[in-house]
């Protein structure tokens, strides 16, 4: 429906409305002389059919309003009816349309306009408790919302957003209330365009009105205001107290909730919780131990996992820790319980409920051994069970069992500490047998001793203990007494979880290999075996307690030691003693080698690897392979340290005085700035440097090509002893395959193989003056060998060899 302005400037012409009222033009109260209605006859008949239509119409109308007022009287406790307000009291009469002055359209109007009868209606009214009630609530509703008299209002009344909401209250307006509008004056000449519109929307207003007039209606039932207790002032009425629910939960970081947790009460769905759980460990059995494992599933799922976690391990630990001696099929079940957990729900289960064991065994037996007497303990032997069968379980390893076993041996061989080594004995004897006899041995070993050292008589529980460790070293172990009481439920459970990874999705398949000092640490440094874990170890930061510890004791820091004798051996840079303490402080050559490459030192710098590997070589009293076999392994990686064994050899050859070794402008250029103050080469260091390069040629890590600028026919004595050597342990290298300690007589290689020699001696072919010096410097330097011992007969076959290849493959004359 279209919204109409309340204020409408449309309005019949006075005439129009003077004649549809029966006023005369010029009748007026206040006229001295009025003027008399001139009429005609037939005018006169018209007006009085009109009039006697009237009083019938009126004689009707006055009939149904009584009869609704008795029926308004009987009923007055039923809600009211809202009437519109027509402001209308006299009935418009429907005049007769004529040909003349009325058309079709207008006489449509009229009828639509013209109501049959009205009447005025009054609603009754509300008793006055009920209206002051409800001017009181409005008044304390309007001080809540800051329209009470003399109260400032804080927000303007734009503001309250009510404007949107109401914007649908002008449509309810009825236009025949507007100022301005009166019903009665409406005639039959009004414009067809005018009488259409007006004629629709009042229509449509009157037909709102009788089919909305049932709806809108007065509940007296549907509140009764403030008065619910029946009477009394408004003023006494109590205003209802506004609270606001405040959120009083707060952040809790993770190291403080385990605190929090031991001090608050447990919750309702904690101990619903615990009570469903409960229910399902008390129904457990071999039968239905699937079933089972499918609810604890469902309830991880429901409910948060450190919750069930902690449920079920504080549930399991109770049972098993009680104060009586359970049998050890019982323990057998829930070790199997606890295994399928540990494969289905995952590691941190098993972790957190091995943790809790050990502390919870480690709590009892030191409550046991401060008690004067000996009586109870079953809580400690229940537990000791349990942890033998987690570990026939495979839920943890043979390294936890033995931390405990050496626990038990400090505290000292007791009664009830032979009870405990037996148990574990007997459970898992076997077991830990095969999976390290070595700690088995040591354990049964310390025992022995501590047997030994007893002066009292052994009690018979102890010498069958004894025993039974004596039998399981040698397994020798009598099958009555290696099977527990439970051996038929275990191999029953073991068949149970081997099913359990082929029908269900595993996800833990070793054993939690956890040490009692990480468990003991877990809180300190963290839980390596648990991903995500924080773990605080540092080896650096422990490294350094150490050494901070060591000289408080007086112990002195090799590294620093292994510096000071780098000083004195002449190494002036710190890349030199970086090298030299890495090569004094590796376990062999391989760890070396690695630890070398971990110095990240560049192609430069790399070469003071060789120079420091051969003064350290020369300076041994007896010859150590440790420094060839690095040198060969550094060669395999890269072809620098070739040519660095290259230049060196030239560095050495001109120490023991060849000064034409490495051309003349190599010489020029030469300072001397190795940092290896040679004054003289002694004949320990030559033997040692000719032995290394003697295996190093054998091994191809270099050729006898890097003797190229020797000049063999005019050598210095020390030179051609040391070429002689050289040679000498290149034959013998060619036979071996490791490097010799000593040069005894015995160390001579029996074997004869041709073609490792030949194929030394068949590369330095390729430079014809080098072939040439090598043939005349073997002739000159194995000349006087005989043919009397073992290492004579090997020399002169293999000089021999080396000629003949040499001359094979340049054309020297034979005499030479």
């Amino acid at each position: 429906m279209s919204v109409r302005k309340k204020s409408s400037t449309t309005r019949l012409p006075q005439t129009l409305r003077d004649e549809l009222e029966g006023v005369p033009g010029n009748d007026h109260s206040r006229t001295r002389y009025p003027s008399k209605p001139k009429i005609s006859r037939k005018e006169a008949r018209k007006e009085q059919r009109q009039n006697r239509k009237k009083s019938k119409s009126q004689y009707f109308s006055a009939g149904n309003a009584n009869k609704r007022n008795a029926e308004q009287e009987e009923h007055d406790e039923s809600p009211q009816r809202k009437k519109a307000k027509l402001g209308l009291h006299d009935v418009v009469p429907k005049p007769k349309p004529t040909p003349e002055t009325k058309s079709p359209k207008v006489k449509k109007l009229a009828e639509k306009v013209t109501p049959k009868s009205v009447t005025p209606r009054t609603l009754p009214r509300i008793p006055d408790q009920k209206r002051d009630d409800d001017d009181a609530y409005i008044a304390y509703l309007e001080a809540k919302l800051g329209y009470a008299k003399g109260v400032k209002r804080k927000k303007p009344v734009e503001d309250d957003g009510l404007d949107d909401l109401l914007d649908f209250a002008d449509t309810l307006v009825d236009p025949r209330d507007e100022p301005g509008v009166d019903l009665n004056n409406v005639d039959d000449d009004v414009d067809d365009e005018l009488s259409d519109g007006l004629g629709d929307m009042v229509d449509e207003d009157l037909e709102s009105q009788r089919s909305g007039s049932d709806d809108l209606e007065y509940d007296d039932d549907e509140w009764d205001g403030l008065d619910c207790a029946g009477g009394g002032e408004v003023s006494n009425v109590p205003e209802p107290p506004l609270t606001v629910q405040e959120n009083t939960t707060r952040y809790v970081p993770p190291h403080l909730r385990n605190k929090q947790n031991a001090t608050d009460k447990p919750s309702e769905s904690m101990i619903r919780l615990s009570k469903q759980l409960k229910g399902l460990l008390n129904r457990m059995s071999e039968q239905n131990m699937g079933s089972i494992l499918d609810s604890i599933e469902g309830i991880y799922r429901d409910n948060r996992r450190n919750d069930v976690t902690t449920s079920l391990t504080t549930l399991i630990i109770d049972g098993i820790s009680s104060h009586s001696s359970l049998l050890d099929s019982y323990v057998v079940l829930y070790a199997a319980f606890v295994s399928s957990l540990h494969k289905v729900i995952g590691i941190e289960f098993a972790a957190y409920f091995v943790q809790n064991v050990v502390f919870s065994y480690e709590r009892y037996f030191a409550t046991l051994q401060a008690a004067t007497t000996e009586d109870g303990g079953k809580e400690c032997s229940n537990l000791i069970v349990l942890l033998s069968e987690l570990y026939n379980f495979q839920v943890i390893s043979s390294v936890l069992v033995f931390d405990i076993l050496r626990g038990l041996l400090d505290a000292g061989l007791s009664e009830f500490v032979v009870e405990l080594l037996l148990k574990i004995a007997r459970n898992s004897g076997q077991q830990l047998r095969q999976d390290d006899p070595s700690a088995l041995k040591d354990i049964i070993e310390v025992v022995q001793n501590k047997v030994s050292n007893t002066k009292d008589a052994l009690s018979s529980r102890t010498r069958f203990m004894i025993e039974t460790l004596t039998n399981l070293k040698n397994n020798k172990s009598k099958r009555n007494v290696a099977q527990n009481q439970g051996a038929d439920s275990v191999e029953r459970m073991k068949k149970f979880l081997a099913g359990l990874s082929k029908k269900r999705t595993v996800l833990a398949h070793e054993p939690l290999r956890v040490s009692l000092e990480d468990l003991h640490n877990a809180e300190t440094k963290g839980k390596w075996w648990l991903v995500g874990a924080a773990w605080g170890g540092d080896p650096l930061v422990d490294r350094k307690d150490e050494i901070k510890a060591s000289k408080e004791i007086g112990v002195a820091d090799p590294v620093a030691d292994l510096v000071k004798i780098a000083r004195k051996q002449g190494m002036n840079t710190d890349i030199r003693r970086s090298i030299f303490v890495v090569l004094m402080s590796s376990e062999d050559y391989v760890d070396a080698c690695e630890r070398l490459s971990q110095l990240r030192l560049t192609e430069v710098q790399q070469r003071d690897i060789v120079r420091v590997l051969l003064h350290c070589c020369g300076n041994e009293k007896t010859y150590n392979p440790y420094y060839t076999l690095v040198c060969q392994q550094l060669c395999r990686t890269s072809h620098s340290y070739k040519i660095t064994l290259q230049f060196s050899l030239w560095d050495f050859l001109r120490d023991l005085g060849e000064i034409s070794v490495g051309g003349t402008e190599l010489i020029k250029n030469l300072k001397d700035d190795d940092g290896f103050d040679l004054k003289t080469v002694s004949p320990t260091r030559m033997r040692n440097v000719a032995r290394a390069y003697g295996w190093w040629i054998a091994k191809d890590c270099v050729t006898l090509s890097i003797l190229k600028p020797v000049d063999f026919t005019s050598l210095k004595k020390t030179t051609r002893e040391f070429l002689r050597e050289m040679l000498l342990q290149i034959f013998i290298c060619s036979q071996r395959t490791t490097p010799l300690i000593t040069s005894n007589a015995k160390d001579v290689p029996a074997t004869r193989n041709r073609g490792a020699v030949e194929e030394i001696f068949i590369k330095a072919t390729r430079i014809q003056t080098l072939a040439m010096g090598l043939v005349y410097f073997l002739s000159e330097a194995f000349r006087d060998v005989s043919k009397d011992g073992e290492m004579d007969i090997f020399i002169k076959w293999a000089s021999g060899l080396a000629k003949d290849t040499l001359r094979t493959g340049v054309d020297i004359v034979p005499g030479l």
